[in-house]
């Protein structure tokens, strides 16, 4: 065994110094240095293609193609994220605020696979007779699923290999640790060397491999950021762990579409899938009320219909306040401008609130026409009709600009009983794909677009 050295890791970027500083070199970020003491392995390394010198050189029109042999995991949701269902060989990183869900989902998803496929749970946190607590508490299976309480990587790929399971849950990958480093648990070294040696066996024996992660205060994934780039799909919890739905969206994914979202409901079962989910984003309101407007958001593969709340309210600071849950706030600052410099309505000495109901939150640009039509209604006290929604981008100059996927936006919100669209003037049907009863009302101009919701 080579002779113990120590050295400082970034835990923002997880660089490696040989001497302490006050801040990173490679990421700029201070105080982030932390002493670990590394030993420097002599086994060699193998790479995907097992032994030392098998790997060779070959031309892209040799290569066989074969479709993915993707498995279903019975969580429709779940897939949806996942692209289809799980890949043999791929590596998912799961990340969540604490008790948010992620082994619920992950212990019914291992309970309804072990029917048809051999699996098995490694808990590095929890032990045996808690991961059966919560199995008896969600009403699943006894049979099928096999667990394994252990920490040390070596001992969990050397068990992996006598009982070849197709699927594996590692919970979590702060936990487990390498005896080839005598850093602690949870070091950046240790996290990113065990992680790498799960990958190259999932890789090697084409097994299906979750990895859970812990997610730090500003709620990234706790960890080196090489971390991501080692795995093939990395998902992300969203919402509060207080509430009762839960939505995991799909930041990477290299077997499907990334930003695919994923809707579940807390119950005393555990997570269930969410049937219509634009209905749970939608309050209804019994009758008008100002300040708020539905919009049509496209999440993945699907379109959403979200609603958009908009609280207007006079200033008494010298400086207005600006709030925004679920959007950018400076997309609002933005759009507040563009509503003065072309439309001549002021909102400097306003406090304006800008809210998502259901705490989901937009990515996209198509919600503008949502928030200055829903910051006016708030504004005027003037209330727009419950059947109208919208959906555009605007630009500086005042312009609205189309959204992809018009079409599917417009069918979707036609199928849940709305009648007027206000849309941009490039995203209109054409005569042979015209919507049965759906007004549309294109525009142009950021000035139309007020005008056209006064007249409403």
């Amino acid at each position: 065994m080579a002779k113990a050295k120590i050295q400082y890791n970034c835990t923002a970027c997880g660089a490696i110094h040989t001497k302490w500083a006050g801040q990173c070199g490679d990421c700029g970020e201070w105080n982030t240095m932390s002493e670990t003491i590394a030993v420097i392995s002599s086994n060699n390394k193998q790479g995907f293609a097992g032994k030392k010198g098998n790997a060779r050189i070959q031309a892209l029109e040799d290569i066989k193609m074969s479709k993915d042999v993707r498995t279903p995991t019975q969580i429709s949701e779940l897939d949806r994220v996942l692209g289809g269902g799980l890949v043999h060989g791929s590596v998912t990183l799961i990340g969540g605020d604490p008790g948010i869900g992620k082994s619920t989902l992950l212990t019914q998803t291992l309970a309804r696979l072990s029917d048809t496929l051999p699996c098995l749970y490694v808990t590095g946190e929890e032990s045996l007779q808690q991961v059966g607590l919560r199995a008896h508490r969600l009403g699943l299976k006894d049979k099928g699923l096999k667990l394994l309480s252990e920490t040390c990587v070596e001992s969990i790929i050397t068990l992996a290999m006598e009982q070849l399971p197709k699927v594996i849950v590692i919970d979590s990958i702060q936990t487990i640790y390498t005896e080839a480093l005598q850093s602690a648990p949870g070091a950046v070294a240790q996290v990113r060397e065990s992680a790498a040696q799960l990958v190259r066996f999932a890789k090697q024996t084409g097994t299906a491999l979750f990895l859970v992660g812990h997610v730090t205060k500003e709620g990234t994934l706790a960890g080196p950021r090489v971390l991501e780039h080692m795995v093939d799909t990395v998902l992300y919890f969203e919402g509060d762990p207080g509430e009762r739905y839960r939505m995991i969206r799909a930041i990477k994914n290299r077997f499907g579409a990334v930003n695919e979202l994923g809707i579940f409901a807390m119950t005393d079962e555990g997570l269930k899938t969410v049937s219509n989910p634009s209905a749970i984003f939608l309050s209804r309101h019994e009758n008008p009320v100002p300040g708020s407007i539905i919009t049509v958001t496209r999440e993945g593969s699907r379109p959403l219909l979200i609603e958009l709340q908009a609280l207007v309210d006079e200033s008494h600071s010298n400086n207005p306040r600006r709030v925004c849950l679920g959007l950018d706030p400076n997309r609002l600052n933005m759009l507040l401008a563009v509503m003065h410099r072309h439309a001549g309505i002021a909102m400097f000495d306003q406090d304006v609130f800008i809210n998502i109901v259901g705490g989901v939150r937009l990515t996209e640009t198509s919600a503008d026409t949502a928030l200055i039509l829903a910051a006016l209604s708030s504004f005027r006290d003037k209330p727009l009709p419950t059947d109208v929604f919208t959906f555009g981008e605007v630009g500086l100059a005042g312009e609205i600009r189309p959204v992809p996927n018009g079409q599917e936006r417009l069918r979707e919100a036609a199928k849940h009983g709305f009648k007027t669209a206000i849309i941009p003037k490039a995203n209109k049907p054409r005569k042979g794909d015209a919507i049965e009863g759906l007004n549309i009302i294109a525009v142009q101009r950021v000035s139309e677009l007020i005008d056209t919701a006064i007249t409403l």
